[in-house]
């Protein structure tokens, strides 16, 4: 997972550079992996402007501006409270594009999820997207998992927002 990550993370960077776009994280439980693993590459610091580890969702609340009504309906563990945070750290952290990740890592779930459910979103301001992870393959794959997939989906939507100059 490590050296996958480091890849995408270059590669995350170069659009990044290009791209003169900023970057922030909002994450539950991963608890700042995504976060760290983008700022494994020299030079993150010109792009990434930080990351909110929001666990409970108190903070989801209060540091993200997720509305408690929304946790309420549809429970910390949701698309909808996914991209959310997405649009939170965003707003809040004043940057172009933004990874959240929320779901039970294990190992045990909630009243909205088995173990294993995770979300993770990332996008822009007026466009996000959002996947759902399903499977319990211990705490450790499932939070390794997550942040891979995060870096993945960050990595096809930079891809399609600034495509390589053709040659």
């Amino acid at each position: 997972m490590i050296i996958q990550a480091k890849v995408i993370s270059r590669e995350i960077s170069e659009y990044m550079w290009r791209a003169e776009k900023t970057l922030s994280t909002a994450e539950s439980c991963t608890a700042g992996l995504v976060a760290s693993s983008i700022t494994t590459m020299p030079g993150a610091s010109n792009y990434f402007k930080g990351g909110i580890v929001a666990y409970v969702d108190q903070l989801k609340t209060q540091l993200l501006d997720v509305p408690a009504a929304l946790l309420e309906e549809k429970g910390a563990v949701s698309s909808e409270v996914a991209a959310a945070m997405v649009k939170g750290a965003i707003e809040r952290l004043q940057t172009d594009y933004a990874v959240a990740v929320t779901g039970y890592a294990g190992p045990g779930g909630g009243p909205e999820a088995p173990v294993g459910t995770i979300f993770v979103a990332v996008g822009s301001k007026d466009d996000i997207v959002v996947r759902e992870l399903t499977g319990d393959d211990g705490r450790d794959e499932n939070v390794a998992r997550a942040t891979l997939t995060a870096l993945k989906m960050l990595h096809e939507k930079l891809e399609n927002d600034f495509p390589a100059p053709k040659e």
